[in-house]
């Protein structure tokens, strides 16, 4: 009897998956749905520290240029416009075509 090494290499390596938890294929329902809720969990995370940094960013250098020029707080005051806008900036681009 001969045996088709591929086919056997193809046994070996689909049960190595399996035990790897690699194989997709014998994933459940509620292992997908846990998942998809990571992922989701995980992309509003990004949204509010992109959100926020920007804005952060934004103040710290108002601030920084209210100290140089000695016109607090107007300065950082005129920064905060641009840092929201650079924040939801990030978030259409974050949330744009090409992006999962």
């Amino acid at each position: 009897m001969v045996v088709d090494p591929q086919d056997s290499f193809n046994k070996r390596l689909q049960s190595a998956r399996e035990r790897a938890g690699l194989d997709r294929s014998a994933e459940t329902e509620a292992d997908a749905d846990t998942r998809s809720d990571q992922n989701a969990y995980g992309l509003a995370m990004r949204m509010g520290v992109e959100l926020v940094a920007a804005l952060a960013i934004a103040v710290a250098i108002g601030y920084g240029l209210d100290r140089v020029f000695h016109t607090k707080p107007w300065l950082m005051i005129a920064f905060m416009p641009i840092g929201l806008a650079a924040g939801l900036r990030n978030l259409i681009r974050a949330m744009g075509p090409g992006s999962k």
